[in-house]
């Protein structure tokens, strides 16, 4: 084997080591967002199955609004009191994280909206 075909060979194998790099950093990233999505998906669950529970500890659905937040919320339309059971759901309704899962307990931008 001559030296420029040793010299062709390792450039034609360092190139396929960068395209194999770019295919691992994209896989990572897929990792990554599948990894993110099933977390959320796992909170959303573990609230769905709170509410569920707590439905069938009732024996009625949840579908008014808690007598302190209704005494709280002035009485607007039907779209804000669908906005006020997302929020109780565990919703965000605010722009900034619009229909996000809340994983911390209350989100001012979303009260300040209801509250408007």
């Amino acid at each position: 084997m001559e030296k420029k075909d040793l010299f062709t060979q390792m450039h034609q194998l360092e190139e396929q080591m960068g395209d194999i790099h770019q295919v691992i950093g994209s896989l990572k990233q897929e990792v990554v967002q599948l990894l993110e999505e099933n977390k959320r998906l796992s909170i959303e669950n573990q609230q769905l199955r709170k509410l569920l529970r707590r439905d069938h500890e009732d024996g009625e659905p949840v579908k008014d609004l808690p007598e302190k937040a209704a005494k709280d919320i002035p009485a607007v339309g039907e779209g804000y009191d669908n906005l006020a059971r997302l929020y109780l759901e565990g919703f965000h309704i605010c722009n900034v994280h619009y229909g996000h899962l809340r994983t911390e307990k209350d989100c001012l931008f979303c009260l300040s909206f209801l509250n408007k």
